[in-house]
């Protein structure tokens, strides 16, 4: 049996078409699992953070100079981000006709979201309390809508919700620069970090879907990422350190699926690749210096190390099938 692959998020280059038929071309066989792409290069409102912010309900953003910002009235940046999601979602019903399987979203989450967003007086919009509450909750119905979109359009797809959470030490470590560059933001009470991605995450739930949460490897904050409802926790674990593997486990014997970002991506063609085995080590090894059972090894889902947005096109179809190659590795290496 082949072991789990997946690409959650960006992908290169600008047709819907073609990237929904290149995922389910090359992951749209369980227990890989396909995703609904995004595509950047298109321009504002394909990125992933001007597709979340185009999920909100009732707080409409737009385009400005410096990025996203909350207005009175959705303006053509809104528009067109609206737009991008409904192409996206017809090719991927016609690319996932009869799918049966897992499948992944991608979205921002609420702290992050917040992170970036601008209030319409300029500074970052988690510097505001009321705008806090009222992100969460718009955010909460919004990707409950979208879930339920999605299972609408591929009936028999199990739907994975990512969670992309970037930003979330930061902010709670006070470590976010105001607007100005003179000076760093708050930091936002964890219980209120806490409760407020628990009640996005609970809202996906709800609506049918996983919950996993991406975290940035290098500042995740672990206790919080077990106490929020997810089902799975992705990042990148090429760099992960004792202490984070040990976290890791933590998080895998809580219940918790690891999503491992472990194969490298090259911003241009030409790059050596590495090995299928050298992949696969990058989880194996460490893996079992914390004690945690090979055979719990079968259900960890490998992911490209970073988003595929960068990625030349021409390589995208090889990367997948290398993905592909090395999951399945890190399958049989779960009955060693």
């Amino acid at each position: 049996m082949p072991g789990s692959a997946a690409a959650v998020g960006a992908l290169p280059g600008e047709d819907p078409r073609t990237a929904a038929r290149t995922v389910f071309g090359e992951l749209g066989d369980p227990p890989h699992v396909p995703h609904l792409p995004l595509l950047p290069a298109r321009g504002p409102g394909a990125d992933p953070l001007g597709r979340t912010a185009s999920l909100l309900v009732d707080l409409p953003v737009d385009r400005q100079p410096a990025g996203w910002r909350f207005v009175d009235a959705p303006g053509r940046d809104a528009a067109r981000a609206d737009a991008f999601l409904r192409a996206d979602l017809d090719e991927l019903a016609e690319a996932a006709d009869g799918w049966t399987g897992p499948l992944a979203l991608a979205v921002v989450g609420p702290w992050s979201l917040l992170a970036a967003v601008e209030l319409n007086r300029g500074e970052r919009s988690v510097s505001d309390p009321g705008a806090r509450r009222d992100v969460v909750a718009s955010l909460a119905e919004g990707l409950s809508r979208h879930v339920a979109d999605v299972r609408r359009l591929v009936p028999g797809a199990q739907v994975v919700a990512h969670v992309e959470e970037p930003s979330l030490a930061a902010v709670l470590a006070g470590r976010l620069p105001t607007q100005s560059g003179y000076g760093t933001l708050r930091a936002v009470d964890r219980a209120e970090v806490r409760d407020g991605l628990r009640a996005v995450l609970a809202a996906v739930r709800a609506a049918g879907a996983d919950p996993v949460v991406r975290v940035d490897p290098a500042q995740a904050p672990w206790s919080l990422v077990r106490e929020v409802g997810a089902t799975g926790v992705a990042l990148d674990v090429r760099d992960l350190g004792p202490a984070g593997w040990e976290s890791v486990a933590a998080c895998v014997e809580d219940g918790l699926r690891l999503w491992a970002g472990a194969l490298p991506v090259p911003t241009r063609t030409g790059l050596p690749a590495p090995s299928d085995a050298a992949v696969v080590d990058a989880v194996r090894q460490p893996w079992r210096r914390i004690g945690l059972p090979a055979t719990a090894l079968a259900d960890v889902v490998l992911m490209p190390a970073t988003g595929l947005a960068d990625a030349p096109p021409a390589v995208l179809r090889d990367l997948l099938t290398r993905l592909r190659a090395a999951a399945t590795a890190l399958q049989e290496a779960s009955g060693d």
